[in-house]
């Protein structure tokens, strides 16, 4: 069976590594806009449109079924590859790492979207924001609330931002995990008493929420996308692998 292993986290690299050991035929995928995983397996880097499209890819490789094992809030890649594989009549399997839960001492907000988030923030003067890049229009609703300049903003993602920051955006560079005192120091140097976070889960970039419970701070969380359905879906890895492993034939 040849395997195509949509990636771009820990856990996929993972699922990867051990896909291939067992004799599995894998091809893992991955946007290629932070780093190259080092992996035995062949990698394709970059994504699919400059190879006509994901279909195309399947047809010319010959892909027998897909794991989606990308970030839980890739949505688009995660819609387009259950369409495909409808499609093509082929399974789809689904790897998604459990989110975080709040603790007791935690004080946490959801939302649904970047728009309802912004007047939330109003009464905060140091933001800490660790949910990717933000969106030009986030931004500029963002700045039309500073106003006097007494609120700040830290925006720390693995890749600088496409477009051009106003003064009020501190932008550090960050590529997790992340230990807790490196975190206790970021949120000491910026003064930070507000967090804004997808809930991502698993432990790379959990330490900022175990700051903001130490702090009593407020923690603004995004809430999941829903995603169309996978003919399988698992929330643990030993699981997934297993199951995986035992359908596509390993040898090992």
């Amino acid at each position: 069976m040849s395997l195509l292993l949509l990636g771009g986290t820990a856990d996929a690299k993972f699922l990867a590594r051990e896909l291939h050991r067992q004799g599995i035929s894998v091809i893992y995928s991955i946007a290629g806009l932070v780093r190259q995983p080092q992996l035995d397996c062949r990698v394709q880097s970059g994504g699919f449109s400059r190879l006509g499209g994901l279909g195309k890819f399947i047809e010319d490789e010959s892909v027998d079924a897909i794991l989606d094992a990308t970030h839980p809030y890739a949505q688009r890649m995660s819609e387009q590859a259950v369409a495909v594989a409808r499609q093509y009549a082929i399974p789809i399997w689904r790897y998604q790492r459990p989110p975080w839960q709040a603790q007791s001492g935690d004080v946490w907000h959801e939302f649904s979207d970047w728009q309802s988030l912004a007047p939330l923030l109003q009464t905060f003067r140091s933001v800490f924001f660790s949910a990717g890049q933000l969106l030009p229009e986030f931004v500029e609703q963002l700045g039309s609330q500073v106003g006097n300049g007494e609120q700040r903003h830290l925006l720390r993602t693995a890749i600088s931002p496409d477009f051009d920051l106003p003064e009020s955006i501190i932008w550090v560079e960050g590529i997790g995990p992340f230990d807790i005192d490196s975190e206790r120091a970021l949120f000491d140097r910026y003064a930070i008493d507000a967090l804004v976070t997808k809930n991502s889960g698993g432990s790379a970039t959990g330490a900022k929420l175990g700051v903001a419970q130490e702090r009593g701070l407020p923690v603004f969380v995004l809430q999941r996308p829903s995603l169309a359905a996978a003919d399988r879906e698992f929330a643990e890895l030993g699981s997934c692998l297993s199951f995986v492993a035992e359908r596509a034939g390993a040898t090992v």
